[in-house]
């Protein structure tokens, strides 16, 4: 079992537009600081910003900023949770969609920006998504130095208060839960199936 989290990285993955966001907020606004910047600004798909932190984008390379997210929570991106150092302890709050939902958000968001999507139709990005969804997760099920709590983004919008209780008990009973499940705005799934 992964120790409290003020000495461990509490991290919140799952694909792009998944609700990884939306967690972010949540645990935010429990109480656990989180490490952000302000690089990528709010915009209409995410409304109340993208909690990101430029250098979890080059764990690959570099490594130096996870020492600075002890006691933190960061946002990390499924594939790269596989370079995160492992020397750390982590928690890891990770977010489940249906990728038929995932996809069409990020084919939306794409469109707004001006920018084109994956090259590969949407059925064969479902089961390349799928695909890199069952190797992180039986990684992590090998990890003794990482704690998984699977989070349903549905489950989430339905129940707000029970899902806030669940991360609140898997980051040891320290958060508001309540504060947690106010910060749940069930306006913005705007792409369900």
């Amino acid at each position: 079992m992964v120790s409290q989290p003020q000495s461990s990285v509490v991290v919140v993955s799952g694909l792009p537009r998944s609700g990884t966001s939306m967690m972010m907020q949540m645990i935010e606004a429990g109480g656990v600081p989180i490490l952000s910047d302000t690089k990528r600004s709010a915009d209409n798909d995410n409304p109340r910003g993208y909690y990101e932190y430029e250098p979890v984008k080059s764990t690959r390379k570099d490594t130096s900023w996870v020492a600075c997210a002890v006691g933190k929570a960061v946002k990390v991106v499924h594939l790269l949770l596989m370079d995160l150092p492992a020397a750390h302890q982590y928690k890891v709050v990770f977010m489940r969609r249906p990728l038929e939902e995932v996809i069409t958000s990020q084919i939306k968001m794409l469109r707004r920006q001006g920018q084109d999507g994956a090259s590969l139709p949407p059925e064969q990005l479902a089961k390349a998504f799928g695909r890199q969804l069952d190797k992180i997760a039986n990684w992590l099920a090998d990890q003794s130095n990482f704690d998984v709590l699977y989070v349903e983004h549905r489950q989430v919008l339905a129940g707000p208060q029970a899902q806030a209780a669940r991360i609140d008990h898997f980051l040891n009973g320290t958060l508001d839960a309540a504060a947690m499940a106010a910060v749940v705005d069930p306006s913005l799934y705007r792409q369900r199936l």
